[in-house]
């Protein structure tokens, strides 16, 4: 498996000689030597000899080891890539089927999966053992629903991991059903194996705090030189001076002063105060749920323009939840269909059912939901007609579940709707400890239909059925895609009165209209649920049974987006800070999920600014360069595309300046840009993710910021962990991010005043041939001490209230 070419990490000696290659560490370590050559020369032995070089490298000692311990755990990431490998696997050897090491799978075997494997290598499905397959692609593609695989061949052209229906991934898991496939890939040969890979090709990039500090070191190491001449060329006439005793001691007594001028000039206690700032600023970040990995990272969210985040978990809660509901009131008087919305967007058993009053389309409680026949039949085959499991994690204090995302769904549902005959529900759910009320009322029911046979989901059928037994009668629940299930629907179940009736055209015209509306307009997930009586004796289900059945209702769900990412996304607007929606979902998808958000109001549309990912890479480079500058929302992609996003705004600021000079060449006219002018062509860009498939772009991007829920290999490729999952996090971040960028360019103008002063004081000194002012030890009790605390303090301010009104800084 992969885990052979797996990275063995970077030499400790190495990442410990990495912390000295900065310039004015080099010369501070020139300082020390030249100082204890000095000193030995003098013939000075014991402490005074070694003072000074002893607490210059002490310094340096110091600040290596803050940087050795960030750099080890950067490298976790990759080791952790092995928790995803399937230990054994089921393989077809000498004719008959036996288990083996999964190490050992080779092109060409044959292997056996179901429910529950994780699967050990890249396989084509080649024999189907059950009436579906069901694979979780969650940590590949980032999508919390499962694919369903077949052994037909994809069709489409430019197919990503999604579209792949007849090969199953490497590490994934299988949630429905048994299948026999090919292996045609292991080790780096497989989906896992590329990211693998692609996290190795990744190199670390010095951020912006970082780069400036060496253009910093660069100047002042210039400067200390020629100031270190300066001072030797003007004071050579002293050299033969009788009180340093000769032209060697002079030479070597103004050497000594030049030693001193570069200990003064360098602001040792610099790396000290940045470290300790931005500890400061991480320890604020957390309070925000914001944990940060890298502590250069801290600052660098600070001049962040581009976010690109994750749709599932980040934008959305990734809880599929229930919020439409349609059911056929009355058909006495025309059809009158009955809509029904749900509030709560989590697992937890806690939301309301809404009716419409018919005033404005206002909104009404429904205060006794499992009173009305529909929605009392909706819950009661949403719980028997189910093989999920929703639970209560009081370790994490959340709602989890176990199964199917849509199938959960449908169980909070039935929690939402109560049970019948009690005044006092569903207000006396409230009592129960969460533990009994995750699923109290499923359980009911459960209990009250015993389940006889059960005939599974298929893809030709697209419908399961439950037969069960209740008080000597068999009745048979449905539930599946509505075209399935209205088309074998003979009657209807009115909400009025709980009569049955014929289902007429009209009906069944109105009922498709409504399916269209919320599976088109709304893009919410559809499922019909159905049910028929069937004769007393009946013990086993057949699909000859599924027809002539009475329709119940139709019900439309979703994964919600977060109550505050509205506020979130206004804020990064105000800020200057673009955000890019990047999912594996279908376009249409995520644009409806965009316009439920609310943050992108201010677009008329989403031509120009919404691209798949083939359609993208298809664009000639100078159209996908101007569509970067627009680009609100980038689907259907996988681990290498969001990389290739990452990498292709990273480079905009080169591409930029060609793509500026073409722009009066009549590419205004095509739409494609509004003014040359205002385009700014320097990204710094912000990448969230939560799968192992997010990795390597979350290396790649200047801060990788990775879901508390997210994987172990996301959170160690990561500079930051937003412990809530909540996009809202990262704009506190990045204000806390701006905050410190402002006070430590605060504190750094505060120390270099105080060095110039020093320097100052020695050169004046060494040219009016004053004795020695300053001793290198006192320049460094100085420049730590009565430097350093001050600026520390600096540090302590507190953020601007217009910080993030500002437009990020260059």
């Amino acid at each position: 498996m992969f885990h052979i070419s797996l990275y063995t990490g970077t030499p400790f000696w190495k990442l410990v000689l990495k912390q000295f290659d900065d310039l004015l560490v080099k010369i501070l370590i020139a300082a020390a030597a030249v100082s204890l050559v000095l000193a030995l020369i003098n013939g000075e032995t014991g402490l005074t000899a070694f003072l000074e070089p002893f607490v210059i490298l002490l310094i340096l000692a110091a600040n290596a080891a803050v940087g050795v311990i960030t750099e080890t755990n950067a490298e976790k990431a990759l080791e952790e890539l092995r928790a995803y490998q399937a230990d054994i696997a089921t393989v077809l050897r000498n004719g008959c089927f036996s288990i083996l090491p999964a190490t050992e799978l080779v092109p060409g075997d044959i292997v056996e999966v179901s429910v529950g494997c994780k699967v050990p290598a890249d396989m084509r499905m080649i024999e189907m053992l059950s009436n579906q397959l069901r694979v979780d692609q969650a940590i590949l593609t980032g999508e919390s629903c499962s694919v369903e695989k077949e052994l037909e061949s994809t069709i489409a052209t430019n197919a990503v991991y999604q579209d792949k229906t007849n090969i199953i991934f490497s590490g994934t898991v299988v949630v429905v059903g048994r299948a026999r496939a090919v292996v045609v890939g292991v080790g780096a040969n497989t989906a896992m194996g590329n990211i693998c890979d692609s996290m190795l090709r990744t190199d670390d990039e010095a951020t912006p705090l970082k780069k400036k500090l060496d253009e910093f070191g660069t100047f002042l190491a210039k400067v200390i030189a020629g100031i270190c001449i300066l001072v030797w060329i003007v004071n050579i006439g002293h050299f033969r001076d009788p009180s340093h005793g000769g032209f060697l001691r002079g030479a070597i007594h103004y050497f000594k002063i030049a030693v001193a001028l570069a200990v003064a000039a360098i602001p040792e206690g610099l790396p000290a105060v940045v470290t300790t700032c931005l500890a400061l600023g991480t320890k604020r970040m957390a309070r925000l749920n914001a944990i940060v990995r890298s502590l250069p990272s801290v600052e660098t969210l600070g001049c962040t323009t581009v976010i690109c985040s994750d749709k599932t978990g980040t934008l959305t809660t990734n809880m599929m939840s229930v919020s439409k509901i349609c059911a056929v009131h009355s058909v006495h008087h025309g059809p009158a269909i009955a809509e029904y919305s749900v509030s709560g967007t989590s697992y937890a058993p806690e939301g309301m059912i809404f009716g419409s009053t018919g005033l404005q389309g206002k909104k009404e409680k429904i205060e006794f939901p499992a009173q009305l026949p529909c929605l009392l039949h909706i819950a009661m085959c949403s719980a028997v007609c189910n093989e999920s499991i929703l639970q209560y994690n009081p370790d994490k204090g959340i709602y989890e579940k176990i199964g199917e995302s849509t199938e959960v769904a449908l169980r909070v549902l039935a929690e939402k709707v109560g049970l019948p005959g009690f005044d006092s529900m569903p207000s006396a759910l409230h009592m129960l400890t969460k533990h009994e009320r995750a699923s109290y009322c499923n359980q009911y029911w459960e209990s009250q239909f015993k389940k006889v046979s059960v005939l599974e989901f298929s893809r030709d059928r697209k419908m399961m059925s439950v037969l069960c037994s209740r008080k000597q009668t068999k009745i048979m629940f449905s539930k599946g895609a509505p075209e399935s299930i209205i088309s074998r629907c003979s009657n209807i179940l009115c909400n009025d009165d709980g009569s049955t009736v014929p289902l007429s055209v009209g009906v069944r015209d109105e009922l498709e209209s409504r399916f269209h509306s919320f599976a088109g307009k709304e893009t919410l997930r559809c499922l019909s649920l159905a049910f028929k009586q069937m004769p007393v004796g009946h013990q086993t289900l057949s699909f000859e049974d599924e027809k002539d059945l009475t329709f119940i209702g139709l019900v439309g769900m979703l994964d919600p987006p977060r109550e505050e990412v509205r506020n979130a996304m206004l804020a990064c607007m105000t800020a200057g800070i673009r955000v890019i929606v990047v999912t594996g979902d279908n376009k249409s998808t995520a644009e409806s999920l965009c316009n439920k958000i609310g943050a992108f109001d201010h677009l008329e549309d989403f031509s120009g600014r919404s691209f798949t990912a083939s359609e993208f890479e298809e664009l000639p480079a100078l159209q996908q360069t101007l569509a970067l500058q627009r680009m609100a929302l980038f689907t259907r992609v996988e681990p290498n595309h969001k990389r290739m996003l990452v990498e292709a705004l990273q480079h905009q600021n080169e591409v930029g300046k060609k793509a500026h000079a073409h722009l009066n060449c009549g590419v205004e006219d095509l739409g494609l840009v509004n003014a040359s002018a205002n385009i700014n062509f320097l990204f710094k860009v912000a990448m969230t993710g939560d799968g192992v498939n997010d990795a390597p772009a979350l290396k790649k991007a200047d801060i990788g910021i990775a879901m508390g829920s997210g994987t172990a290999v996301a959170k160690s490729a990561s500079d930051m962990v937003l412990a809530d999952d909540n996009f809202a996090s990262i704009v506190a971040a990045v204000a806390e991010g701006r905050a410190i960028y402002n006070n430590t360019k605060q504190f750094i103008r505060y120390m270099i005043s105080s060095n110039i002063g020093e320097v100052v004081c020695i050169f004046v000194a060494a040219v009016l041939g004053i004795p020695d002012t300053l001793a290198p030890v006192q320049l460094l009790w100085v420049n730590l001490v009565t430097d350093g605390l001050p600026a520390i303090a600096i540090g302590f301010n507190k953020q601007d209230s217009d910080v993030m009104k500002a437009k990020p800084r260059k």
